[in-house]
């Protein structure tokens, strides 16, 4: 008898015990909890030829842009081939085979073909999601999510999930009132779903609600980040708002605790690491030898060339720990990816390089060299991925470069926008005053 999944699509090959497994994976999935993967395995080692348990599997190995996830994948997708037998699964068999070669755009298509046609898949929903969210694809991080509400029940399992990716949608198109309203009612439905905590996060962070933010992730820490893989991103939220305030001594515990005293090797986990020690050196507060092991930790890839803004986050960390001959092997990479297919060819050629050259302008000393490489990619920097409080870095980076180099104009544009933006952020106050204080000619 063929089973079914819980929204009513048929799983080819599944018995009803895979089929149990198979849900557990996605029920962890949607909270980014736990281990999916195991889960995934044991449906695997039930039903051989369970057609989407193979193809989950592959999904989970490529939504964590680690370069050994793509051996993964190609080989769970092989896996699935002779066993898709819906037209749903050979969407997903095909969308899969799209991420492997590198062509994420064409991935994020076919899924939104799967998510029009079948409303209720709510893996295709949110691997399209995490797609859009990695090729910097706002409107789709809400539209796609969008197209699909009205199909779904209140009272259907993992509605609070549809919730949570609609909430981020919303507020990286800038709807921040309704994206704050929505993130919250999912974590009330569910107070596990990282990812709706993380999307009422950035509403707080994009308007510079310092307190508010300290006080939403504080309320109820255990139940985002117990045994769950989105912690440390928003561990990382919360460091920010301590941060925008000046409270050093509570960032820096931050990282030594919940953000990197782990000392992951995972890349997700060090986008963070580097993203919070690169604010931290544009302030020219000292971290120590902190530097250090982050750059250990993505030393393995430096050569990988896979995705643009790991490679940006790894020469941060590059720059800090003082290894040249590592910034130029990632650079080598690129040049190799530029070369190639896929999509990353565009995302580094068009951002992930400039900014690259950028970065390493701004340790070098160079500011009007870094203003000069990365000025230009700001508008356009959503091509190579990330949310606007990720890229957020590259504004930070050219407005310190502005301020020390000088160039009291750009500096004094650049913090009347910031403030403007984030008119409760102390940080923002902070640089418009700075660049105020810097002497002028004329008008």
């Amino acid at each position: 008898m063929t089973q079914n999944d819980q929204h009513g699509h048929p799983l080819s090959g599944a018995s009803a015990d895979a089929r149990d497994h198979y849900e557990r994976a996605l029920g962890l999935f949607r909270l980014y909890s736990g281990d999916p993967l195991a889960a995934a395995d044991a449906a695997i080692a039930d039903s051989p030829g369970f057609a989407m348990a193979h193809l989950l599997k592959a999904w989970l190995n490529l939504l964590g842009t680690e370069p050994a996830g793509i051996a993964a994948a190609r080989a769970a997708h092989a896996a699935a081939q002779p066993h898709c037998r819906t037209a749903r699964e050979r969407g997903h068999f095909a969308a899969v085979g799209q991420l492997v070669d590198g062509r994420w755009h064409e991935a994020g298509r076919t899924l939104l073909r799967i998510g029009t046609d079948h409303p209720r898949d709510l893996l295709a929903l949110q691997v399209g999601h995490q797609i859009d969210f990695f090729t910097g694809n706002a409107r789709m991080l809400r539209d796609r999510i969008m197209r699909a509400l009205a199909e779904w029940p209140p009272a259907m399992p993992g509605y609070h999930a549809l919730l949570g990716m609609y909430a981020f949608g919303l507020e990286e198109m800038g709807d921040y009132g309704h994206a704050e309203v929505t993130g919250r009612r999912a974590v009330e439905l569910e107070p596990r779903d990282g990812w709706a905590q993380h999307a009422v996060a950035h509403v707080l962070e994009m308007q510079g609600r310092t307190g508010d933010g300290i006080t939403w992730m504080r309320s109820n820490p255990d139940a985002w980040s117990r045994d769950s893989f989105f912690a440390v991103h928003n561990w990382w939220h919360l460091a920010l708002y301590h941060l925008d305030r000046g409270e050093t001594e509570e960032v820096l515990r931050l990282f030594d605790g919940p953000i990197f005293g782990a000392r992951s090797m995972v890349a997700m986990d060090l986008l963070d690491a580097s993203a919070l020690l690169w604010r931290l050196h544009l302030r020219g507060i000292a971290v120590g030898d902190r530097w250090k092991a982050v750059a250990d930790n993505w030393q393995p890839f430096a050569a990988a060339g896979n995705y643009a803004f790991n490679d940006a986050h790894a020469v941060m960390a590059f720059i800090g720990a003082g290894r040249p001959e590592s910034i130029a092997m990632v650079m080598e990479a690129q040049d190799r990816a530029m070369a190639g297919a896929g999509d990353n060819a565009r995302f580094t050629r068009d951002v992930g390089r400039p900014v690259v050259l950028g970065l390493k302008a701004f340790g070098e000393g160079n500011y009007a060299g870094c203003i000069a490489a990365i000025q230009p990619v700001i508008p356009i920097a959503s091509r190579f991925g990330g949310s606007h409080a990720q890229r957020d870095l590259l504004d930070l980076t050219m407005m310190e470069a502005a301020l020390r180099l000088p160039d009291p104009a750009l500096a004094r544009a650049i913090s009347a926008e910031r403030r403007a933006m984030k008119p409760a952020s102390p940080h923002a106050r902070s640089l418009f005053e700075r660049a105020r204080a810097l002497p002028v000619g004329g008008y």
